[in-house]
């Protein structure tokens, strides 16, 4: 089912377990009062916090939640004692009436996440036909886990119950690649190797650990980053056209470019560590968490064949950026008029997967001046200030279609097994960990795997877009 703009949630409660967490603090929380504040939850709901240890104080904290505070708790649960929980649940559900729906964001670690669900389906009051379960990346840690996870997952919902997130995809800006490649005539007939030379997705972190030294120890940037997001905007990238924007169509087309993909292999990728990683609290001295990843993938489908898929992202980075980057073959007139910038790069297409979307197309224009000369230029789109904003924050995006039952924009579990089986040779014999600088670009290998097949990275050439 695709959600109407016009369409009411059902009276919902809502079960947030880790909801003293760091997710919850920075994202869901602020993300459910905006939906609030811009008439968007249901005409009635229930927001039960859940956690191992209660909050110090009041929860949700800060004034900003006095006028809900009557709809909101906090009642302890773990994988083994969840019956508080299920009382709870079973009261408010009663509250708001037969019509009523229970949605479970699980903003836990990977590792909790089978317990977890396991406690759902032992427990009276809790997972039944009307409720849902949201489920944060990464969805296991290899083929195995992900099939193991799914089956458990099978047992106690049905997928179309089963929210697997990736807040990338919620992103105004990721929804543009459709828009663009899709509704319009000037894209969608050169978005194939005849025309397309590179597709870079890129996206630097200048954080570095923040607190979350035992998750980034058990995932690294691979499992955290490569294999959820970068793959999965990749895939808006690279899919066919689906043949409506039924979630079931598009999640289709998703998975048949995702079939195509070949074996990701430690020949085209490079794995890097910041220096000083390893002295981080709660980080092992002998870590070899990867911190740093830039990969080249292949999609062996007629309409990307022989064009590389550059991935790149890492912590303690020189910039904070989200972009997806493609780059188009010259034209074959390219050397009929000079060139001001006889370097400069290629025609590319640019989205800044930022909360303020933006798009910059860059073409050669002729440059000012007696001679006949060209030097590039950029046609630029700020969709915000165009159109006047009025978007969500991905996770207020993805809450919303959750309560909605909108699946569009999330995984579905035959995705997300494609990617693990692609990426088990990488698994299983990775690259050298190289060390890198922070506040650098990663190791310089990663530049010569850009460099290989074409102009290099974008960034950090040109930071304009």
């Amino acid at each position: 089912m695709t959600a109407s703009a016009n369409d009411a949630p059902d009276p919902h409660v809502l079960v947030l377990f880790g909801g003293t967490g760091d997710l919850a603090a920075r994202k869901l929380l602020p993300g459910l009062l905006h939906l609030a504040a811009a008439g968007l939850m249901p005409e009635d709901w229930r927001l039960i916090g859940s956690g191992r240890h209660a909050p110090d104080g009041a929860w949700p904290p800060g004034e900003e939640w006095e006028p809900h505070r009557d709809r909101v708790s906090f009642v302890t649960s773990s994988a083994d004692d969840g019956e508080d929980l299920g009382r709870a649940v079973q009261e408010a559900r009663q509250a708001l009436g037969e019509t009523s729906r229970t949605l479970f964001y699980m903003s836990v670690p990977p590792s909790a996440m089978e317990p977890m669900v396991e406690m759902l389906d032992a427990v009276d009051g809790l997972a039944d036909e009307r409720s849902r379960i949201v489920m944060e990346k990464p969805f296991g840690s290899d083929l195995a886990s992900a099939k193991h996870l799914n089956k458990s997952v099978h047992k106690v919902f049905d997928e179309e119950q089963v929210f697997r997130i990736d807040h990338f995809l919620g992103k105004e800006a990721a929804q543009d690649i459709l828009a663009l490649r899709f509704a319009n005539g000037l894209l969608e007939p050169i978005w194939n190797r005849r025309h397309v030379a590179m597709v870079q997705v890129d996206v630097p972190e200048t954080l570095g650990l923040e607190g979350r030294a035992s998750f980034y120890e058990e995932t690294g940037a691979f499992r955290d980053m490569v294999v959820t997001h970068l793959a999965q905007i990749m895939g808006f990238v690279a899919m066919d056209a689906p043949a409506s924007l039924d979630p079931k169509d598009l999640h289709d087309a998703k998975a048949k470019a995702f079939a195509h993909l070949r074996p990701f292999t430690r020949d085209d990728a490079v794995y890097g560590q910041w220096t000083g990683y390893r002295e981080e609290d709660g980080v092992d001295p002998s870590s070899e968490t990867e911190t740093f990843v830039a990969l080249r993938a292949w999609i062996d489908a007629e309409r990307w064949q022989d064009v590389p898929f550059l991935l790149r992202t890492g912590k303690k980075m020189a910039q904070d950026r989200r972009v997806v980057t493609v780059t188009l073959r010259d034209s074959a007139h390219v050397d009929l008029l000079p060139r001001a910038e006889p370097h400069e790069r290629p025609n590319e297409v640019v989205f800044e997967l930022e909360d303020d979307p933006k798009i910059l197309i860059e073409v050669r224009v002729k440059a000012p001046g007696p001679a006949l000369e060209v030097t590039p230029a950029a046609l630029r789109l700020d969709v915000e200030r165009a159109l006047g904003g009025g978007g969500l924050e991905a996770y207020e995006r993805l809450l919303h279609d959750v309560m909605l039952g909108d699946r569009l924009l999330f995984t579905r579990g035959d995705e997300i097994e494609l990617l693990w089986e692609r990426a088990a040779p990488l698994l299983a014999e990775p690259p050298e960990i190289l060390p890198y600088e922070p506040g650098s670009w990663g190791p310089g290998a990663a530049d010569a795997l850009a460099a290989s097949d074409g102009p290099g990275w974008r960034l950090p050439d040109d930071t304009s877009a």
